[in-house]
């Protein structure tokens, strides 16, 4: 629910009013009223005046609500971007350190390997209604600009070769694939 639609519902159930006494009272459709308080529609105008003088609101401070919500939703895009920036970063780091020196055994590689399954698997159990998708643009990215930096900086053909004698291809692979196709092993009975 918009923060009008949300705070619009609570003044009129705080007055008493039904949805039926406020839209007859404001001379507004019930439909809209439904509509506004559900969040499929946002008053604007002549509709959110008639409410709010019926309710007793000044208009102002809904419309400052709602900017503020705004505010509110593009300070949380910016601290998620920076989280999925610094995961990501985590992630790739993990599993290049653990492939990637030449000094590196066959028990590091396969423990990269482990987590290139559970690390995505994790982040299925805790984004299941996330696609498939956005769930590997998300958390998959950092793969992405690994194998482009990987590539630029060794050139391409020794970067494949650095790429598939360390396991990190394999890693990559089931990381994502993981993150794509997970899904199907948390199927729940309907």
């Amino acid at each position: 629910m918009n923060a009008i639609g949300k705070k619009i519902s609570d003044i009129r159930k705080s007055k008493g009013f039904t949805q039926e006494e406020l839209a007859e009272l404001s001379k507004v459709n019930l439909r809209t009223i439904q509509r506004i308080e559900n969040n499929k529609n946002e008053p604007r105008g002549k509709t959110l005046s008639l409410i709010c003088d019926v309710l007793q609101i000044d208009k102002a401070d809904l419309q400052e609500l709602n900017e503020l919500n705004q505010r509110k939703t593009i300070a949380t895009f910016i601290i998620d971007a920076v989280y999925l920036i610094l995961l990501n970063l985590a992630i790739v780091t993990t599993i290049g350190y653990m492939t990637l020196p030449n000094e590196a055994n066959i028990n590091s590689k396969v423990g990269a390997l482990l987590l290139s399954f559970f690390i995505p698997f994790f982040i299925i159990h805790f984004t299941q209604k996330m696609k498939a998708t956005e769930r590997v643009l998300k958390f998959g990215l950092g793969f992405a600009a690994y194998l482009i930096l990987l590539i630029s900086v060794q050139g391409f053909i020794s970067g494949c070769k650095i790429g598939f004698s360390s396991w990190i291809f394999s890693c990559i692979l089931l990381f994502i694939g993981v993150l794509f196709y997970g899904k199907i092993l948390f199927k729940t009975e309907k």
